[in-house]
């Protein structure tokens, strides 16, 4: 979550105010929306939360409307920016690094929201067998290290040893995360733990915030936290949204691999290898870490959920990029109202058995 490029209140209302327009394919997310040819229809770009790029876009509405939508949608995200970012301290709020910073010293009192997240994670884990895992910052910050040295010099990348990484897997313990609902704190018993929420928190914003909005009386808006897809209301009062699955072959001249109709509350979340990653020796490493090998997954390029709950097509989409194809294709079928698709890294595509694919 570090700070990216920072667009004030006033740059959001003038961009609103001059730009209405048709609603192109971004190349750094996972989705792209259905352009749309009518006039009442407005979209904008905030780079400064999550360390990604939020796509706000309303139909059928005003500039003012959609001005106060924005307003609305944009504080509710920057409170959750704040509070689980690992990176960043904030003036009069704990978020998680201060429980980083305080762990094995002292319980840290915190806000309901980041108490419920933290709560949400370790039930994640137990649901994904481990294949999630909230505590796992020791091991994850090697990986963080090593990713950035080797992108600001890739003639010079290199992998974390796998004694280091043993090491650190050591302090990983999820009943090692005390939460105190009644007291309102949350504390690391190792010294040496830390947490790192970055495979649930932004689908679990998204879902908060949409939550948030549509009891606001926000509707027809599609929320975009990078690749985290949610609707709030319905496109227009008879139609859903259509949104392009990415395709994480950058190099292809096909932008998309799918289309998925989603109406209101409906969610499509995508984990892949070219999200974020670095090179050695002309082998790729993403970000996503499995917690049995403490290695980059490496069986797929990416996988994407259809859901409900974007907190929950996020855990899981993370999730299943660790399991096996077919212990993922399980766990799908066990998981009523949610499903799922798998591109292979030989570019195959596998289904679960009610994702509505148009291919």
């Amino acid at each position: 979550m570090k700070k990216g490029i920072i667009i004030s209140a006033l740059l959001i209302v003038a961009l609103i105010a001059f730009i209405a327009f048709q609603l192109l394919s971004q190349p750094d997310t996972e989705a792209s929306v259905e352009a749309s040819a009518t006039g009442e229809d407005y979209g904008i770009s905030i780079l400064d939360l999550f360390d990604t790029t939020t796509e706000i876009s309303g139909y059928n509405t005003t500039e003012e409307r959609f001005t106060e939508d924005v307003a609305f949608i944009k504080e509710e995200l920057t409170r959750y920016n704040n509070l689980y970012d690992i990176y960043n301290e904030y003036e009069g709020i704990n978020n998680v690094k201060t429980i980083n910073d305080n762990a094995g010293i002292t319980p840290v009192k915190v806000d309901s929201e980041l108490i419920d997240l933290i709560k949400y994670g370790k039930e994640m884990y137990y649901e994904t067998d481990g294949k999630l895992n909230i505590a796992m910052g020791s091991v994850l910050s090697i990986w963080h290290t090593y990713r950035e040295q080797g992108l600001e010099n890739p003639d010079a990348a290199t992998l974390p040893t796998e004694e280091e990484l043993a090491a650190a897997s050591e302090h990983t313990n999820i009943e090692d995360i005390i939460i105190d609902e009644e007291a309102g704190t949350v504390y690391l018993a190792d010294t040496e733990m830390s947490l790192d929420v970055g495979g649930i928190a932004k689908g679990y914003a998204v879902q908060a915030v949409a939550t948030a909005a549509k009891a606001h009386g926000i509707d027809h808006v599609l929320l975009n936290v990078g690749g985290n897809i949610c609707a709030i209301g319905s496109k227009t009062e008879d139609k859903n949204f259509k949104i392009g699955i990415q395709n994480p072959d950058l190099e292809s001249d096909e932008a998309y691999i799918e289309t998925v109709e989603i109406g209101d509350g409906g969610c499509v979340v995508s984990s892949g290898d070219y999200q974020r990653y670095y090179e050695v020796d002309g082998t790729r490493y993403c970000h996503i870490i499995n917690p049995d090998t403490l290695f980059p997954s490496t069986e797929f390029a990416q996988v994407s959920i259809l859901a409900s709950d974007s907190g929950m097509a996020d855990a899981f989409s993370t999730a299943l990029f660790n399991m096996t194809l077919e212990d993922g294709q399980q766990f799908i079928e066990s998981h009523e109202g949610v499903e799922a698709m798998w591109v292979l890294k030989d570019g195959t595509f596998v289904y679960s058995e009610g994702f509505p694919s148009t291919n």
